[in-house]
């Protein structure tokens, strides 16, 4: 079969995904990084699989970055938005405007025209939107104030593609009329505005009466489809009148955010935007041309260094100017310093309107493409190196004071809230360690003693009053952190109670297994209230819900303890057990409603 064939061309881009990005993974180097090795390994300069990747492909691909914005946008109500307009604008704009200069007058002294070094500048100040905020969600970072402002700037970049493209040809043709110039901008704008308001109306007032016709067919591939249509059709409109169809995803994500529907949109879009991005780092990694890096080694490398530290530097100064603190900074420094998707459109639209040489939009094409395949290294050497370093020295450098309350929380996400809120109800005061800083302003407002730092240092642990403590409620989402830390704390504190969060049953049962009886499962009793509630509503009264809820919670957590030993045995008794356990769970409910019926309660009726 030729290497042409379609069929070919996705079984081989299949493959090396399936192949490339667990093992990425594995190794630490996050998916991104994976997908781009594997378009490198596939591609027509390693092992030939692939060839050339047409812009046809490019442009399929990249919608899983329209498809990636448009989620994004069902995360951030108009509220929410409307919050983020100033670094929108303000650190947006001004990023690509300084960016744009620098870059300008540096490679106007290596040697290229005023015009040529213009155009590039600006081509160079845009970064990878899909890059960026693919690596920021795999890590957790996307919340974070280093999150929010990326997401600004980056959609700021995606606006100002727009007017670049519209400014290429008047850089390629200085004599066009300026009534002509005038009308054509006229109606550009009144066109964009028109779709914009289009969008907002449509997704308003129009899209929630179709998905409530949709979801009544109870068809799920219907709704997927009605999915994929609005993005599809979104991102085909925004195109059609030269406007980002990345862009108008998001905007439409946006004005779908307070829809009911919002979480099946998630949950149906989620797998195909996964898919094409994968798609488009792999693309991207198969375009570059390691023949020309061959042939100019130093220059190449040289300029990817050289663009990477330019806009590094750049950023730097600019978020100190806007005060932003130094740990978002440095990560955004690092994360918005490469070329982005945009880049491979201008410097292939500036080729054809003559402003840039055939031989120019080749090299900053692949100095993109390599800029592009470093960023998630940095990420990644930022994560592990940077960041860990910094939360200490910032924690050493805080003012702490010894505390003395009876109870410290490890984490104060989702379950350490409402612990933490229960026990300051009850006049139990409590002292708090997170390592999200967004939290720490809100927390001492409200009353909470807040330390900023790791429960996994021993040092915080005793300044938060550990060893004057009753209690540690450890209530962080990484069970096996938590067990890290329970084993540490009981080494230097035998007597202290030790209440954990767990993720499931297996976490528990390595909890267990070590001695930590006191470990709860995360959505247990939520899960135990539903069944009840369930219960009520085919017909129980509320006192057998009530009994039901609490005779299965009396013997789950019996037989969870009894085969707690057994979990992760190679033989069969696991699961053999698990099994008597199920069927006498069985038999202790008929023998319950045997004795209701003898003995009704109607006290609740």
């Amino acid at each position: 079969m030729e290497h042409s064939s379609l069929l070919f061309q996705v079984f081989v881009y299949l493959l090396a995904a399936v192949c490339a990005v667990p093992l990425a993974k594995r190794l630490g180097l996050g998916s991104v990084l994976g997908y781009l090795i594997a378009g490198i390994i596939i591609g027509p300069f390693a092992l030939k699989l692939v060839g050339h990747i047409s812009d046809n492909m490019v442009q399929f691909s990249e919608y899983g970055v329209v498809m990636m914005l448009f989620l994004i946008g069902l995360e951030l109500r108009p509220a929410m938005l409307w919050n983020l307009r100033v670094p929108l604008l303000l650190m947006g704009g001004v990023q690509v405007l300084s960016t744009a200069l620098v870059i300008a007058a540096i490679v106007l002294i290596i040697g290229l025209k005023f015009k040529a070094s213009l155009v590039v500048g600006f081509i160079l100040a845009l970064s990878s939107t899909a890059i960026v905020l693919q690596s920021f969600h795999e890590k957790g970072w996307l919340s974070r104030n280093a999150g929010k402002n990326a997401i600004a700037i980056l959609l700021f970049q995606d606006i100002a593609a727009i007017p670049m493209l519209a400014f290429l040809p008047l850089l390629a043709n200085t004599t066009l009329k300026v009534n002509y110039s005038t009308e054509a901008a006229l109606k550009q704008a009144l066109l964009v505005t028109a779709i914009v308001l289009g969008i907002i109306v449509v997704g308003r007032f129009l899209l929630r009466p179709v998905f409530r016709y949709i979801a009544a067919s109870k068809l799920r591939e219907s709704f997927t489809a009605t999915a994929l249509l609005i993005v599809v059709g979104i991102a085909f409109a925004m195109h059609a009148v030269g406007l980002s169809p990345a862009l108008g995803a998001f905007l439409a994500g946006v004005v779908l955010a307070d829809s009911e529907y919002r979480h099946e949109l998630e949950s149906d879009i989620e797998p195909f935007k996964g898919l094409l991005l994968g798609l488009f780092f792999i693309s991207v990694g198969a375009s570059i041309n390691f023949a020309l890096v061959l042939e100019h080694p130093m220059l190449i490398m040289g300029l990817v260094f050289a663009l990477i530290l330019a806009k590094g530097l750049v950023l730097f100064g600019l978020n100190r100017k806007f005060k932003m603190p130094l740990r978002d900074n440095i990560l955004l420094a690092m994360a918005l310093a490469q070329g982005g998707e945009f880049c491979f459109v201008l410097s292939s639209y500036a080729v054809q309107q003559q402003v840039l040489r055939v031989e120019t939009g080749s090299i900053l094409k692949l100095v993109v493409a390599l800029s592009m395949l470093f960023t998630p290294l940095l990420i990644m050497l930022y994560a592990k190196f940077i960041e860990p370093r910094f939360h200490q020295k910032q924690t050493q450098e805080s003012d702490i004071e010894e505390q003395d309350n009876p109870v410290v929380i490890a984490g104060f996400g989702r379950v350490g809230q409402i612990v933490g809120r229960l026990l300051t109800a009850n006049g139990i005061k409590t002292t708090v360690l997170d390592v999200d800083a967004t939290y720490i302003d809100m927390l001492r407002k409200v009353g909470f003693k807040v330390f900023y730092g790791d429960a996994e240092r021993m040092d915080l642990l005793y300044k938060a009053g550990l060893d004057k403590a009753k209690i540690l409620i450890l209530a962080i989402d990484d069970s096996e952190r938590a067990l890290k830390i329970a084993k540490e704390v009981r080494g230097k504190y035998p007597d202290l109670k030790i209440l954990a969060r767990v993720r499931g049953r297996a976490q528990a049962f390595e909890f267990i297994n070590n001695g930590f009886v006191d470990c709860y499962r995360e959505t247990y009793d939520t899960s135990i209230s539903m069944g009840m509630d369930a219960l009520r509503y085919l017909g129980f009264s509320a006192h057998q819900a009530q009994r039901a809820g609490h005779l299965f919670k009396k013997l789950d957590t019996e037989a969870l303890y009894g085969i707690a030993s057994l979990y992760g045995r190679d033989d069969q008794s696991y699961f053999s057990e698990a099994q008597q356990n199920r069927e006498n769970l069985e038999k202790a409910f008929a023998a319950d409603r045997e004795a209701m019926k003898k003995n009704s309660d109607q006290a609740w009726d």
